[in-house]
């Protein structure tokens, strides 16, 4: 029993298990060994068990010590029981009132609740154990615990050594630990925090058991930079806590510190998404992302603007600030500008910018000029208009300043500019933009003040030493511009790489502006300043402008292709980024096609950079775009390219005298063909007296000697259009001569064309006219033949069936009388030969009478037959009603075969008129028949047809 017990006490857990269970084997109601056996399961961390043998002791001796219903509660307390925990706590009161254990027990309880009144009765609980035993460590700890969030750091010491020294319990000694290097964490101390931090952390063994210390050394290592071990601390945090926003939103600044930057997003975007209402985590990702994707980071704060404002939380000005620069990158102007505004608030500058207030100078440059002029601003103090601008806001405002000037509102910002260094006079980058919109308008001294302004305040400004030199390199001044070059480049210790940059041009322009053109000294130009530009871009592979430089040195030396490609990469580079304004490289590009004999590519090249940067007014372009023209021997082109460049630069002699060239050349060339129109040598003529005119006033003005040019070759030029113009005059007299030949032959030619076409339209008339008569002919001979028809079915309609039997029997008496008279033969037969003959010679002097009308009128044939055969029809009405209705196909079967005659001569004279195309076979067939019977019946008839 006692060896159990001297063995817990030593920490030798299980060894003490087994003496317990050797004396529970022997008496299973032994309350020492059962109390003994609870505290090795409490140990253990068998908190149910523990409790179950508490209560099991506790069952077989009522009257145990307060000290065992202490163990029923802690079990609780494990177990989360904490309403019967508390009771089991205050049970162990009732029975001792200065038991410290159970005293601290109850106010680490009512501290955990986070209720304010339950805080204080906690805290009078712990300071009453204290009061009873000053030396509990638990106590202790919290006590320095309360202190240290009240400021009381000298408590928190002395509590926490004391603590130190009167325990030696792991878990204990390593909360006194952790209170210390808190404290001096606070004050700033952090060599001791992070001394204190792992001696927490060595006494507590396991992250698990106390993982506080790992997150408080992580943040001093991290606030000492070292980072490695800072992010071995805090990924030790996230195993005990992997969901605890706090320690992912470190790790990921941690990674972005050590240039990982996937890991980082990682992390914060595991941070966002566990709390979707951490405003911070969105505004660290936002930060992260704002150098590497523009739109996420957009995203980014513009969810962590949303969510301060449902909070009721003002949006800092730093978040807009964000915003409207990343509106501003994306060239969504109105919204950055909106934004900016209200990152600013209400001030001043929003009468500038709404134009309630002015400066005195109206024009933009005058504005300019005035930068010194703070009166303006001193003026407005004493008028009683407040002028505040808070340095929190000073960003802000350049930026919107900055987005002006870039809409062309010069005014408005530089006004801003200047408002800032009213309030603000060592503002370095206001100095600087001033000087840029000044070295804009070509007033170069005045951008150098402004730039020796800003050195002033720093003279180690790498952006104003280099701004500085690009100013003496436009004022020719060689020399000094590379020493500001290279002090630019010593200010930042060689990192500066604009100042390398500037140092490679200045070493390029020193190659090609060498008057005498020594091979040697350029080549060794060239070679620094592709060492220069090829330093920048080991530094910084990205740079457009050291691959522009590197580009332009190989086109130097012909390499064409290679150079080409370059330009091409990074003039796609450039053009997704606002701030990158690089027509250099549209016109290097361009230059690539000239040289390559491209020209269609090269004119359209320097076309594009001429309209999307310099609006068509660089006359510098024109000039290389006229030189493209020329090349091409596209003069007329080359010429009004020229004029464009005149109209801008109307002083420059060298574009007059490449105009008088191309006039001069597009004559030649017109000259010389084998085949000009008058029109064209005409347009020569003037063009040579154009060139003369240009020539001579060249060769006319004083300062000739002042722009490069040679009077002797000017006279030359003029000589030589005077010679093309002698020659243009014989030209121009053969040209109108041959001219009025080819007129003179085109309008015999129109005339015969005329002539032939007034014949075919007769011809045409003629025919047109003839088919129209046939077709009225037709057109009447059918209404005739309708008519006709009409008359005849209404004269069968009004004859009666009688009178129709009784011609049918008189026709059969004649029909018997004829066939007596053939029996009986004699001189009829002759008679009737004798009356047929004269029949036939009336019929035959018809025919010659027919003969003679077809010759008069040919083109009304099918008329004339027509109409006697109507006639005819006419004339045998009366007695052949019967044969008209056969031969329209009215005719009665039944009385057909009553009347069993033979047909009329009008019939056989209609069998004959019916052979038409349009008749039918079958029709054809009955005509036939009709015909054969009637001549039957003309044999048997006596001539009595009419």
């Amino acid at each position: 029993m006692f060896t159990g017990q001297l063995l817990l006490t030593k920490g030798e857990v299980e060894q003490a298990f087994a003496a317990f269970k050797i004396v529970l084997d022997g008496d299973r109601d032994n309350v020492p060994a059962l109390l003994g056996q609870a505290c090795v399961e409490f140990n253990r961390g068998h908190y149910s068990e523990s409790l179950e043998l508490y209560k099991r002791a506790l069952q077989v001796y009522p009257d145990c010590p307060a000290a065992v219903r202490l163990g029923i509660g802690l079990c609780r307390y494990q177990l989360k029981q904490y309403g019967k925990a508390q009771q089991a706590f205050e049970r162990v009161l009732q029975l001792d009132p200065e038991n410290v254990e159970a005293l601290v027990a109850l106010a680490i309880i009512d501290l955990n609740t986070n209720e304010a009144g339950r805080i204080r009765n906690g805290m009078e609980k712990m300071q009453k154990a204290f009061e009873i035993y000053p030396f509990c460590a638990m106590a202790l700890n919290y006590l320095a615990n309360h202190f240290f969030f009240t400021g009381q750091h000298f408590l928190v010491e002395q509590l926490t050594e004391t603590a130190l020294a009167i325990t030696n319990h792991g878990p204990t000694k390593s909360h006194s630990f952790y209170n210390l290097a808190r404290s001096y964490h606070s004050k700033g101390d952090y060599e001791k925090a992070g001394l204190y931090y792992m001696a927490s952390a060595k006494e507590a063994n396991k992250p698990r058991e106390f993982v506080f210390p790992y997150h408080g050394l992580g943040q001093v290592q991290l606030k000492m930079g070292d980072f490695r071990s800072a992010l071995s601390n805090f990924e030790k945090v996230l195993e005990v806590y992997p969901d605890n926003c706090e320690t992912l939103k470190v790790l990921g600044h941690i990674y972005v510190q050590l240039g990982q930057a996937e890991k980082a997003q990682e992390y914060l975007r595991k941070a966002t998404k566990i709390d979707p209402r951490d405003a911070q985590a969105f505004l660290d990702l936002g930060e992260l992302l704002i150098s590497t994707d523009e739109g996420a980071a957009l995203d980014a704060f513009k969810t962590a603007s949303i969510l301060l404002r449902k909070e009721g939380q003002e949006v800092p000005t730093e978040v807009l600030n964000n915003l409207g620069v990343l509106h501003f990158e994306r060239e969504e102007f109105e919204l950055a500008e909106r934004i900016f505004k209200e990152a600013l608030g209400d001030g001043i500058w929003l009468d500038f910018i709404d134009g309630k207030l002015r400066w005195p100078a109206i024009e933009a440059s005058a504005s300019v000029l005035q930068y010194k002029d703070m009166e303006f601003f001193y003026q407005l103090e004493r008028e009683g208009r407040s002028i505040v601008l808070p340095w929190k806001k000073v960003t802000s405002l350049f930026n919107l300043a900055r987005l002006l000037e870039l809409v062309h509102k010069i005014e408005v910002a530089s006004v801003l500019y200047r408002l800032i260094l009213f309030k603000y006079p060592d503002y370095v980058d206001a100095y600087l933009r001033l000087a840029s919109i000044a070295k804009a308008r070509n007033y170069v001294q005045l951008s150098i003040e402004l730039v020796n302004g800003a050195l002033k305040v720093n003279d180690k400004c790498s952006n104003a030493l280099s701004m500085l030199g690009e100013l003496e390199l436009k004022n020719d001044d060689w020399v000094r511009a590379k020493e500001t070059f290279r002090a630019a480049g010593e200010a930042t210790d060689g990192k500066d790489s604009y100042a390398t940059l500037s140092l490679g041009n200045w070493n390029y322009f020193a190659a090609l502006r060498n008057e005498k053109r020594n091979p040697k000294l350029e080549a060794t130009h060239l070679e620094k300043s592709k060492e220069l530009y090829t330093r920048v871009l080991v530094q910084h592979p990205a740079n457009l402008y050291a691959a522009n430089g590197a580009a332009v040195i190989l086109a130097e030396k012909g390499q064409f292709d290679v150079s080409k490609d370059i330009f091409t990469q990074v003039q796609e580079a450039a053009s997704g980024n606002i701030f990158v304004q690089m027509p250099d490289v549209w016109i290097n590009l361009a230059h690539v096609y000239f040289a390559q004999g491209n020209f269609s590519l090269a004119v359209k090249m320097y076309q594009n950079c001429l309209r999307k940067f310099y609006y068509n007014t660089d006359y510098q372009i024109l000039l290389y775009l006229s030189r493209t023209y020329y090349e091409a021997e596209q003069w007329q082109e080359c010429k009004k390219t020229l004029l464009r460049a005149i109209h801008l630069a109307p002083s420059n002699y060298t574009l007059r005298f490449d105009a008088g060239v191309a006039m001069q050349k597009f004559s030649a060339s017109t000259l010389q063909k084998t085949k000009r129109t008058a029109d064209e040598v005409r347009s020569t003529v003037a063009e040579l007296e154009n060139a003369v005119r240009v020539f001579s006033q060249l060769s006319a003005a004083s300062n000739l000697h002042f722009h490069g040019f040679d009077e002797k070759k000017i006279d030359t030029h003029v000589g030589y259009c005077k010679h093309l113009l002698e020659a243009a005059g014989v030209h121009l007299k053969a040209a109108e001569h041959e001219e009025q030949q080819i007129r003179q032959r085109q309008e015999l030619a129109r005339q015969v064309a005329l002539a032939e076409d007034a014949r075919r339209k007769a011809d045409e008339q003629r025919k047109f006219q003839l088919e129209r008569r046939k077709l009225e002919d037709e057109e009447r001979r059918m209404m005739q033949q309708e008519q006709h028809f009409k008359r005849v079915k209404e004269q069968w309609k009004s004859t009666t069936p009688a009178k129709r039997r009784e011609r049918s029997e008189i026709d059969d008496d004649e029909a018997g009388d004829s066939e007596k008279r053939r029996r009986k033969g004699g001189k009829r037969r002759k008679k009737d030969r004798k009356g047929k003959s004269h029949y036939e010679t009336e019929e035959a002097d018809n025919d010659m009478m027919d003969d003679q009308e077809l010759d008069n009128e040919d083109n009304n044939i099918s008329y004339r037959e027509s109409r006697s055969q109507m006639n005819y029809q006419d004339d045998d009405l009366e007695g052949n009603d019967q044969d008209a209705l056969a031969e329209a196909g009215l005719e009665d079967s039944d009385a057909e075969d009553e009347a069993g005659v033979p047909s009329s001569n009008a019939a056989r004279r209609r069998a004959t008129w019916s052979e038409s195309e349009d008749d039918e076979p079958m029709n054809m067939q009955r005509e036939s028949r009709l015909q054969r019977e009637n001549s039957a019946g003309l044999e048997g008839s006596d001539g009595e047809i009419r």
